[in-house]
């Protein structure tokens, strides 16, 4: 597997996640998400770049069937696909958060497989926005 990219996450929510983590039970999504966490680079929200997805932020991500998808991250009790609102605890969701626009991250899914998903663009983001979350 390629080396996947440097990831940045606020630290509004990084205990927001970690919290969560500590309730998901012992999913693979769960285990990768806290790997990832572990690995990021953690910015006050005031220094995130408007280009890095966060929690809740709206996103146009390119699967890797070529396919694109407006998303935005949300906390599971919040997850709806009907309207675009992605879990951060799903396979989609654990691999956009702390990626920035333009960079692709490989992303185990169930069964062995792995699936490519890249952020074309951050349509939206809370802290860029100045939203105090």
């Amino acid at each position: 597997m390629t080396s996947q990219p440097a990831i940045v996450i606020s630290s509004r929510d990084l205990p927001r996640l970690e919290q969560m983590l500590e309730n998901a039970g012992d999913s693979p999504v769960a285990a990768a998400l806290e790997a990832e966490l572990v690995r990021a680079q953690v910015l006050d929200p005031a220094a995130m770049p408007a280009d890095v997805v966060t929690m809740n932020s709206q996103v146009d991500c390119v699967a890797d069937d070529g396919s694109e998808h407006v998303v935005r991250l949300v906390y599971p009790a919040a997850a709806d696909a009907a309207s675009g609102n992605v879990s951060v605890l799903a396979p989609v969701g654990a691999a956009l958060l702390g990626l920035a626009a333009g960079q692709e991250i490989v992303w185990p899914l169930p069964g062995g497989r792995s699936t490519r998903v890249r952020v074309a663009r951050v349509l939206w983001q809370p802290e860029a926005a100045g939203d105090p979350g």
